[in-house]
């Protein structure tokens, strides 16, 4: 059940204290005895959100799993132009904690309040194990990793009953259309600006696919299986992954503004990941294995009437949903602070696009 009194969210470390950091770890059976006696705070900033790391002290008598580190996430999201609303918090409050193996962090404590606009979260703190997948870099068994991850993720709210369940019903006309329209004018600036950067064909395509891809995303949705709750946001950064090794990697900081896709195809993180993030020539050696391990994973999970073949062409159709992502950036003109991100974000995208003739989705 989340707190949804205003005075439960933490808006500044000054609220948190030994005494209610001992409250929190022993409602949620991490302290089973003692008590927090003090603990160490080490400041931090995310792009929507004001962290701290703190390092706890325990009682001499404290039992239980006694977690040393942990990560406290403050977020306003009231921004007028960009304004989100509690997914996080469900994320790790409500949507998984059913899944024993889902790759999330455990969660100590949240709140959100729909008065303030504002929500904490508590959540272990995993940085002396793993790292931000971009600072360690992409291979075929970090992909096959996050194709096990994402699988068991989807198939928790997978095809139209599980998702009238969650609340979550699939996108309508209006809101797949308002998602194309925000990006769709920075794909103008960039054609203004950066066609030198550009293959030549690419703007036509582009053209063509503000055209008439959104068509084909509205056809797609007449049938809900392969629809379910997604990240949305699954690139290197939202990606944490083991020092060493593989597994377990964890997903973090599902923030899907109001007008972004949540209940969507499971095939587009996928291609989120693959598609925007890593080099080409790896995605093409490696996209078909990662794939197949998504689709046996899902199997085995219990999802059933997927066949192959539609996770290839829903793959496709998510690629070209990438375009959008990457223009996005650019929606009120040229974002030259960031171009490093959303140009080669946009010419992967439409590579991949060329790679995997994504164009026939829509012509057919």
């Amino acid at each position: 059940m989340l707190d949804t009194k205003s005075n439960a969210v933490i808006t500044s470390i000054d609220q948190v204290t030994a005494a209610r950091l001992t409250a929190i770890l022993t409602n949620g059976g991490a302290l089973t005895r003692g008590a927090v006696a003090s603990f160490a705070v080490r400041d931090g900033k995310g792009n929507w959100s004001t962290n701290a790391r703190l390092e706890v002290t325990y009682s001499a008598d404290a039992q239980g799993a006694r977690p040393a580190r942990l990560f406290l996430k403050m977020v306003d999201a009231a921004d007028e132009e960009e304004p989100f609303d509690d997914s996080e918090v469900t994320y790790y409050t409500r949507d998984y904690v059913d899944v024993p193996d889902a790759p999330l962090l455990r969660c100590y404590d949240a709140a959100w309040s729909p008065a303030l606009k504002r929500y904490h979260l508590l959540l272990e703190d995993v940085s002396a194990t793993h790292l931000e997948a971009v600072e360690k870099g992409p291979s075929l068994e970090h992909g096959l990793a996050l194709a096990e991850a994402l699988a068991t993720l989807h198939a928790r709210w997978w095809g139209g009953a599980r998702l009238a369940e969650a609340g979550a019903p699939i996108h309508d006309a209006a809101h797949i259309r308002r998602f194309v329209a925000i990006a769709q004018p920075g794909a103008g600036h960039i054609v203004a600006e950066f066609a030198g950067q550009l293959q030549p064909h690419w703007p036509a395509l582009m053209a063509e696919l503000f055209a008439h891809h959104p068509q084909a995303m509205l056809r797609r949705t007449q049938d809900l299986s392969g629809f379910t709750l997604i990240h949305g946001d699954a690139g290197h950064g939202n990606i944490l992954v083991p020092r060493a090794g593989e597994r377990p990697l964890y997903l973090i900081d599902r923030q899907p503004f109001n007008w972004s896709l949540t209940t969507w195809l499971g095939a587009y993180d996928l291609a989120y990941a693959l598609a925007l993030g890593w080099p080409v020539e790896l995605r093409r050696q490696c996209e078909l294995a990662i794939l197949e391990r998504y689709h046996a994973t899902l199997i085995g999970k219990g999802v059933r009437d997927y066949p192959w073949q539609q996770l290839w062409d829903d793959y496709r159709l998510c690629v070209a949903l990438g375009v959008y992502v990457a223009v996005e950036y650019c929606r009120g003109g040229i974002n030259q602070r960031l171009a490093f991100v959303w140009l080669p974000m946009l010419q992967r995208a439409l590579t991949a696009c060329d790679d995997l003739d994504c164009r026939a989705l829509w012509q057919e």
